[in-house]
C-alpha cells in the first residue's frame, strides 16, 4: 500500500449528492448577505450541519462494517459525540478506528479546507484525499463553463496558488505545501476511486510540493 493513514476531506456537496444536503461556502455567503445573519452566525450553523452530516455518515457505516466509528467534533456536543482531543483520536486511529472529524476547528471565518489539512497533520496522515462531487481533479480552467478545461495529472502547491486555482482555500494549500502533505483531488462518485489511490494508481490529480506540472494525455 501507497498509503496506511489518510484523511479524506468530504464537502456537503461530495456526500449529499443532488439532494443538496448541509450548507456549501456559497449558501453560507447568501444567509449572511439576503437574510441578514451575521457571518459569524451563519458559520456557526454551517459548522452543527458538518456535525450532522458527520452522524449521517457514521450510521451508514456502521451499517456496512463490523469496525469500530467515533465521530469526534470541534464544537462540544457530548449527548452525540466526542470532542476533538488529537491524542485520543491517534489513539483511536491506533485501534483500528474509523474517526470522523466534525466541525471544522470550531471558529468562524475559516472554511472546512484549513481543518482538513489541520487534522491530517495532527493524526499524522500520510496524505489528504479530496473529495469533489462531479469534479475529477484539478483543471485548467472550470470545466462545467470552458469545455477546452484540461485535467492536470499532477501539479505543485506553489502552481496551484499562481494560477489561483480553486481546488482549495490558499491558506490549506500552503500548510499542506509547508508540511509536505500529498493531496490527491478525485471525484467522489468513481467507485474504488480512494482504494486505489492507496494503493498507489493515478487517480485524479496529485498535488505535491516539488512535482512535475502535467496534464492528462488527450
Amino acid at each position: 500500500m501507497r498509503y496506511k493513514r489518510v484523511l479524506v476531506k468530504l464537502s456537503g456537496g461530495a456526500i449529499a449528492g443532488e439532494s443538496g444536503f448541509g450548507f456549501s461556502h456559497g449558501q453560507l455567503e447568501y444567509m449572511a448577505d439576503v437574510w441578514g445573519i451575521d457571518r459569524a452566525e451563519a458559520d456557526s450553523i454551517g459548522t452543527l450541519a458538518t456535525v450532522i452530516n458527520s452522524l449521517m455518515l457514521r450510521g451508514v457505516l456502521k451499517a456496512k462494517t463490523d469496525r469500530e466509528i467515533r465521530v469526534m467534533t470541534a464544537v462540544p456536543i457530548n449527548t452525540v459525540a466526542e470532542p476533538y482531543i488529537r491524542l485520543r483520536a491517534v489513539h483511536h486511529l491506533e485501534k483500528g478506528y474509523l474517526v470522523i472529524f466534525a466541525a471544522g476547528n470550531g471558529q468562524p471565518y475559516v472554511t472546512t479546507d484549513y481543518p482538513a489539512v489541520q487534522r491530517a497533520l495532527e493524526v499524522g496522515a500520510d496524505a489528504l484525499l479530496v473529495a469533489k462531487h462531479g469534479v475529477d481533479g484539478v483543471f485548467t480552467g472550470d470545466p462545467r463553463q470552458d469545455p477546452s478545461a484540461r485535467r492536470f495529472a499532477s501539479i505543485s502547491f506553489d502552481e496551484v496558488v499562481r494560477r489561483n486555482l480553486r481546488v482549495m482555500d490558499q491558506s490549506a494549500m500552503i500548510l499542506a505545501r509547508d508540511h509536505r502533505l500529498p493531496l490527491h483531488v478525485f471525484n467522489f462518485d468513481t467507485p474504488g476511486a480512494m482504494t486505489r489511490i492507496c494503493q498507489g494508481e493515478q487517480v485524479g490529480t496529485y498535488v505535491g510540493r516539488e512535482v512535475e506540472c502535467r496534464l492528462e494525455d488527450g
